[in-house]
């Protein structure tokens, strides 16, 4: 009979003891332990089973848990008596930053305050252990949200050392989604603030702590050494493409099939596949998302499970404010081509903003690409990367966010996409100024005016909403080479009635054109000279079916002509 499938549980013990659906990852305990590294920071992204992992490691070392082996009984971690004998032997600090999701710097402090004084409390029995001293004492009382940075700094480290006091061996500590509040402080513009504070916490906490055993860190991106971890040289991080632990988050593509053959579902795995297989960690490829699996099994309907479960804000912010070369890079990606680049895993958000190739480390960290293919180049010292979309739900999920740009100004945007279908060019320009008055600062990073600058990042996120919007009726590029030159975008009609359309755009230039409308027919006349239709007429499709329209710009205002 299969397992019930229990959506959101992350306490192991609940799922075991109520035998709701698990698939065995207690090896990972294993391979940890054997490893003997100080520090373990690991990185897998959100919804892979890290916190449910961490569970299982507090079930598993906690003298909380001591004498509740039975929860692993039947689960291959426990057929090694010498791990048997390990269960509920060490003191052990469970903390999560998955809450710290403020939009300031002072009240993701006192979050993380909040998480520190729920340690003390859940400790509180040592008050009257009469292990402690009088300024033991002191410090345990100010514990609060309230409590000064240097308190907070230090409270880790203290707690582990009261507690290896009171049980006589030194402490495991977890922290769980340790970068949460670094994404928070990146999106909502305290970075620099929030990184000094986390720096003197991790240093308290995981390198002049003497109390410390060993620590397991998790979350999804690797924020540099440089940001947080400069005084960290005990620290072993293992990444989405590093080969340890590499089954140990994520489902297998053998785990898949046991599944969907335990809850009748065989004759699915195809289709299972399409939407969500394709992750790779390591050299281990056909990893597939366990909650959208989860999902699927509970429901038996596919759909973009993983992409919803929480915001995806930060990618979103990242490629709809990004460079123009970011936004074609996404039309390729959704166009199911492959883009190559190096990679830095040593993520600085700093950097996001001018440093394409953190964009792209911090997407596939994320889960939203994956590795195809990679190589060494010896010349530049560094690992390259075929990278492509992850599967059909991430696509969907692509998909979805670039509808939502336009979402506040869908009746425009829609109106405009009609006009340009039927060449109704007053309506076109009615609608476009519209959509562009609204949109035009929401493609800019917000760091200078949108007006001075040029409308690349609007037009190319525009040209991602006629991707989406047009899909399945045209398809849609921009800056390829056609003719003698490089048009910006091109809609070739993938049915017959369609008139193909080219779209050349240009910022009006006061010494060289008078009128917005001598920009137009600059554009049109670029089109012609440079033989931009020659693409499409090498395909069969008739001169006559071929429209033109010069796109000129003047700051926030456009002409279509």
């Amino acid at each position: 009979m299969a397992r019930t499938v229990a959506l959101g549980i992350q306490d192991f013990g609940d799922l075991i003891q109520n035998d709701y659906f698990y698939v065995d990852k207690t090896g990972f305990i294993r391979e940890w332990w054997e490893n003997g590294d100080s520090v373990t920071l690991l990185t897998r992204p959100r919804r892979f089973g890290k916190t449910l992992n961490m569970s299982m490691v507090e079930w598993f070392f906690s003298v909380k848990y001591k004498g509740q082996g039975d929860v692993f009984e039947g689960l291959s971690i426990w057929e090694d008596e010498k791990y048997r004998q390990l269960q509920g032997s060490y003191p052990v600090i469970f903390l999560s930053f998955a809450s710290v999701k403020e939009t300031d710097y002072e009240n993701a402090r006192r979050m993380i305050c909040e998480v520190l004084e729920d340690l003390y409390l859940r400790n509180h029995f040592l008050l009257d252990s009469g292990i402690l001293e009088d300024a033991d004492r002191d410090f345990f009382k100010k514990v609060s949200m309230d409590m000064g940075e240097v308190e907070a700094a230090v409270a880790v480290r203290k707690m582990a050392g009261y507690l290896m006091r009171y049980y006589g061996k030194k402490v495991i500590i977890l922290l769980d989604e340790y970068d949460t509040p670094m994404q928070e402080a990146y999106v909502h513009g305290y970075w620099e603030e929030m990184v000094a504070f986390i720096r003197k916490m991790f240093n308290a906490t995981f390198k002049t702590n003497p109390y410390l055993d060993r620590a397991l860190m998790t979350g999804i991106t690797r924020v540099s050494r440089e940001s947080m971890f400069s005084d960290l040289n005990n620290l072993n991080v293992v990444t989405t493409t590093s080969d340890i632990y590499m089954d140990s988050f994520g489902f297998t593509q053998q785990e898949v099939c046991d599944a969907l053959e335990e809850h009748g579902l065989s004759q699915e795995q195809q289709r299972v596949r399409e939407w969500y297989d394709g992750f790779t960690f390591g050299s281990r490829r056909d990893v597939y998302n366990p909650w959208s699996i989860i999902n699927y099994l509970k429901t038996r309907q596919v759909g973009a499970y993983w992409v919803n479960t929480s915001s995806n804000s930060l990618a979103g912010k990242l490629i709809r404010e990004g460079s123009a070369e970011i936004k074609k890079t996404m039309e390729d990606l959704l166009e199911g081509k492959v883009f190559h680049t190096w990679i830095d895993e040593q993520i600085v958000f700093n950097d996001l903003d001018k440093n394409e190739a953190a964009v792209w480390s911090l997407l596939l960290a994320s889960g939203y690409l994956r590795v195809e293919d990679s190589f060494w180049d010896e010349e530049r010292g560094r690992r390259e990367y075929d990278l492509v979309l992850t599967n059909k739900e991430v696509r969907v999920m692509f998909e979805r966010m670039i509808e939502g740009w336009f979402g506040k100004y869908t009746e425009c945007y829609n109106a405009f996409v009609k006009a340009l279908l039927q060449g109704d060019k007053k309506a076109m320009n009615k609608y476009m100024n519209k959509v562009a008055l609204s949109t035009f600062s929401y493609f800019d990073t917000g760091k200078r005016p949108s007006e001075e600058m040029e409308p690349e990042r609007f037009y190319h996120g525009f040209v991602l909403g006629l991707l989406v919007e047009l899909r399945g009726r045209y398809r849609v590029t921009s800056n390829r080479e056609s003719g003698f030159g490089r048009y910006d975008v091109m809609l070739e009609p993938l049915r017959e009635p369609d008139d193909a359309m080219i779209l050349e755009f240009k910022v009006h230039d006061p010494e060289d054109e008078q009128t917005l409308e001598d920009t137009v027919r600059a554009a049109l006349a670029q089109i012609n000279a440079k033989g931009y239709a020659a693409d499409l007429e090498a395909k069969g499709i008739l001169a006559s079916r071929i429209r033109s329209y010069g796109f000129a710009f003047e700051g926030k205002k456009v002409l279509i002509g």
